[in-house]
């Protein structure tokens, strides 16, 4: 997921409120056929966004995925580097929480 997906996802979402504002507006005392228009309108940022957010959230889960097993991977690979490691960092946090 790429910061300008996420922007473009942010940007959908704001166009999706202001479509909502103005539907408000422009049916605040009408009814027939134009307030129907407006409520379309809506209806449909509302879709759009709906569907990009689902995207993101597809994108989301599957680079997670992706990490967990990467690093499932690499632990099988390392396994004492991982311990290490994991050593490292608890001796660390360890030493900082212990000087509270």
């Amino acid at each position: 997921m790429s910061r300008s997906s996420t922007d473009q996802i942010l940007d959908d979402l704001r166009a999706v409120v202001d479509d909502a504002e103005i539907l408000m507006q422009d049916t605040a005392g009408r009814v027939g056929e134009e307030a129907t228009a407006a409520r379309e309108r809506a209806r449909e940022a509302l879709s759009a966004a709906r569907e990009r957010l689902q995207s993101l959230e597809e994108q989301v889960l599957e680079r997670s995925r992706d990490a967990a097993k990467e690093t499932d991977r690499y632990v099988h690979e390392n396994p004492w580097q991982a311990i290490g490691v994991a050593a490292g960092i608890g001796l660390l946090l360890g030493l900082l929480l212990g000087r509270r």
